[in-house]
């Protein structure tokens, strides 16, 4: 069996827990590669995305690169048929040199800096099919300043958010596209200098069951208003993604056939394509961050505090958003003794820890930890603060293969003058 393989994974549920992963693989990664080490089970991405497109058989699925934008990711979502969002120039270049073509690329902007726009549009020149999304009526002036006269995407805000943390709920907030009210206007005006192809909207990032109304009410909103402009026939209605993951063992996976039909039924009679853009969806459990313990501190006053090589730095989202992840001892037995542990990274900053008061099987150092979920926003949001180098990262397709070298000392100064 490869990693994440079991008698549960068999039947390709909807999510893959921590337990599912062979800790005897991922040991012996960790002992070829050294650790920090992400590891990316690209069979299982390949599931999530026909599992995705299994439920929305008649939308057009977009992947959203910012949730992990290797290229060995990208290659594999792209030979699913899936296309790919961009909220970056380097994300639209990183879409192109895996293979996508231009009808494939959907470039959304957000304030872009001047230079995001001139690559943008010098790609579009070869590649005339590219599809831009903007949310303020400053970057179609922009846009129009630069030539570009291509298919334009309009983003609406449409006054409704929901998401897993304050941090990435994007729909009620003033950042992200036009109001509501300006929407069908701006869409109007656009037609005169641009092939206007569809209307755009999103909720936020890791919504789950319990904000289903939310992404609901957005759905409904922005069905009216291609109908609204009906007359234009729009070739999409595009509603974001930000479907969630259970990253606590306890919580249930997405229904995600509940939430197509929800989708459909929300967005009513349109003569248009349902667009979705996922991301999270995507990668999150087809990955796994590996870590050595360097330092364990026992205390009668506090909890045991177990040191890691990563930090922060390596996994950002329990710093960022309180983010929950399971995390597994490789090292030792399930059933070895149970302690409360809290587990923290070598960077001087308070908020440099994995997880506070958590049962973990008792570690010793030089044990291997795995912390699961860690495919959606681990390496994307990795950083080089306190001059730590970013780790290395393995695919497994299914064998495994290095994908991505650990970043050398040397390479944190190679930009200095």
């Amino acid at each position: 069996m490869s990693a994440g393989e079991s008698a549960e994974s068999s039947a390709n549920p909807p999510v893959r827990r921590l337990s599912a992963w062979d800790a005897d693989e991922l040991a012996r990664l960790a002992a070829e590669h050294e650790t920090p080490l992400y590891v990316m089970d690209l069979g299982r991405v390949r599931e999530n995305c026909r599992r995705l497109r299994d439920a929305f058989p008649d939308a057009d699925v977009r992947y959203a690169a910012k949730a992990h934008t290797g290229r060995a990711v990208l290659e594999t979502v792209h030979g699913e048929g899936l296309g790919i969002e961009c909220a970056s120039a380097g994300e639209v270049e990183r879409a192109f040199a895996a293979g996508a073509s231009g009808e494939d690329v959907q470039y959304t902007a957000v304030n872009p800096p001047d230079r995001d726009l001139d690559v943008v549009v010098e790609r579009w020149h070869d590649a005339p099919d590219l599809t831009v999304t903007v949310g303020a009526r400053d970057t179609i002036d922009r846009l129009r300043d630069r030539g570009f006269d291509g298919r334009l995407c309009v983003r609406v805000n449409p006054g409704v958010g929901a998401g897993h943390h304050e941090k990435v709920t994007t729909g009620g907030h003033a950042k992200f596209g036009v109001p509501y009210a300006d929407a069908e206007s701006v869409v109007r005006d656009a037609r005169d200098d641009f092939d206007v192809v569809g209307i755009h909207a999103h909720a936020g990032s890791g919504i789950s069951g319990d904000d289903l109304s939310a992404h609901r009410e957005v759905v409904r909103r922005m069905g009216d208003l291609a109908r609204a402009l009906s007359d234009l026939r729009l070739e999409f209605v595009d509603v974001g993604g930000g479907f969630g993951v259970p990253y606590r063992e306890d919580e249930p996976p997405l229904d995600l056939g509940t939430v197509a039909e929800a989708t459909r039924d929300a967005l009513g009679d349109v003569d248009a394509q349902l667009a979705i853009e996922p991301g999270r969806y995507v990668v999150a459990d087809a990955g796994v961050l590996l870590t050595t313990v360097n330092t364990v501190k026992e205390s009668d006053e506090y909890e045991t505090v177990v040191g890691i090589d990563a930090g922060m730095t390596t996994l950002l989202r329990p710093a960022m958003y309180d983010a929950y992840h399971a995390i597994r001892n490789l090292s030792v037995n399930d059933d070895e003794t149970e302690i409360d542990v809290t587990v923290a990274g070598p960077i001087c900053e308070t908020s440099d820890v994995l997880c506070e008061h958590r049962p973990l099987a008792r570690p010793s150092r030089g044990d291997v930890l795995a912390v699961g979920n860690a495919g959606a926003y681990g390496y994307e949001m990795a950083s080089t603060y306190n001059s730590r180098p970013r780790p290395a990262e393995v695919v497994l397709e299914p064998a495994p293969r290095l994908a991505r070298r650990r970043e050398t000392l040397a390479a944190l100064t190679e930009l200095e003058r």
